[in-house]
């Protein structure tokens, strides 16, 4: 008999429909169907230069918005250029993740194991057990805020969250560098919605976020003859995650418009933005959440080579309301405290309880 994660093999998103906050009328496999799926080869998802806003003034940061606007309101991702982060990091990362996952013992990761702390699930993901509903072949680890030594974690330990010493110098410098991002991102979205380009800049200021370290093993052969996918097709939770570009590709993108795959891949040292629930909510389903999976590589040769991601998602702290922007009319939405929202739809991915209901 099959277990639920394994009928997740074979499911399709709209069995788990009572656990969404916000409108999502698509339907897909949520594990790639090479007998079903289409694939999408023309569409060309939007790269953005963010040296237009950093270095072109006010004229400058108004191209931008509208370029970035367009893009994720037409599909809900974007590609980031020229956006100032130190690429090596990204390069150095790959090697730290694999570190991580390769010579820390599992004994001594499981002690991490995720727990819900606020609105996430934070800590050791063990491999197919990122979710119920699916075995996806990856490992993760979800680091927020409070795992980092930063100046407001005025007792900071780094032993409470990382097994062991030099991983949280390393991956601090990647979370200090995108947060340098969070602001002309929603800045941009607002004026392009025709709102206060400063409304989120208090909030988002010093916000909560999830850094995922992604590890997905080689594909073995009983792995490929599952069926299972590296993982699942979902939205994001959040207003936006930033994704550097990976080196082993994988990662595709649910066009709506006509019901096929997009196989995203971009140029190493980009990042890949996407906009997720929270965001959709806030812009009355302007700015889409858009379904996104990782499946296996396209060439088979590439099946023994391990997959490395770093997302970080963007979030609101727990207390903050969620409610659509001024202007946006008519109003779809009622408002919603972000923790009400966000463990509501996570968890069809946890179970009924990890849900707050306040």
């Amino acid at each position: 008999m099959e277990t639920n994660k394994e009928k997740g093999i074979h499911a399709v998103n709209q069995a788990f429909k009572k656990y969404e906050g916000v409108v999502k009328p698509q339907e897909y496999n949520l594990v790639e169907n090479v007998t079903t799926d289409q694939f999408d080869d023309e569409f060309v998802i939007q790269t953005c230069d963010m040296r237009e806003f950093f270095e072109g003034g006010e004229e400058g940061k108004a191209a931008f918005a509208k370029k970035l606007g367009s893009a994720l309101e037409d599909i809900g991702f974007a590609v980031l250029s020229g956006h100032g982060v130190d690429t090596d990091l990204y390069v150095q990362s790959e090697i730290k993740v694999a570190e991580l996952f390769e010579k820390v013992t599992l004994e001594k990761r499981m002690v991490y194991e995720a727990k819900r702390f606020g609105s996430v699930n934070q800590g050791y993901f063990p491999i197919k057990e990122t979710t119920i509903i699916h075995p996806d072949l990856v490992e993760g680890w979800v680091f927020c805020r409070r795992a980092f030594d930063l100046p407001e974690n005025k007792e900071y330990k780094e032993q409470a969250y990382w097994p062991e010493a030099g991983f949280e110098p390393h991956f601090r410098k990647i979370v200090q560098s995108h947060e340098k991002l969070i602001l002309p991102i929603m800045q941009s979205i607002l004026e392009y919605l025709g709102c206060d380009k400063h409304l989120y800049d208090k909030r988002l200021t010093g916000t909560n976020f999830g850094f995922r370290l992604n590890y997905y093993p080689a594909i073995s052969k009983e792995d490929d003859a599952s069926g299972a996918g590296r993982m699942l097709g979902h939205e994001d939770v959040d207003l936006f995650t930033l994704l550097p570009a990976q080196s082993v590709d994988g990662l595709q993108v649910f066009n709506q418009a006509n019901g096929k795959w997009i196989r995203l891949n971009p140029d190493p040292g980009t990042i890949i933005l996407n906009t997720g629930d929270y965001m959709q909510r806030l812009t009355n389903d302007r700015l889409p959440s858009t379904t996104h999976r990782v499946s296996k590589p396209k060439e088979a040769t590439m099946f023994g080579k391990p997959r490395i991601t770093i997302p970080m998602a963007i979030y609101l702290w727990e207390d903050e309301i969620l409610d659509v922007l001024p202007g946006l009319v008519p109003k779809k939405y009622e408002p919603i405290s972000a923790i009400k929202f966000h463990t509501g739809i996570t968890s069809k991915y946890y179970g009924d309880e990890y849900a707050v209901e306040k």
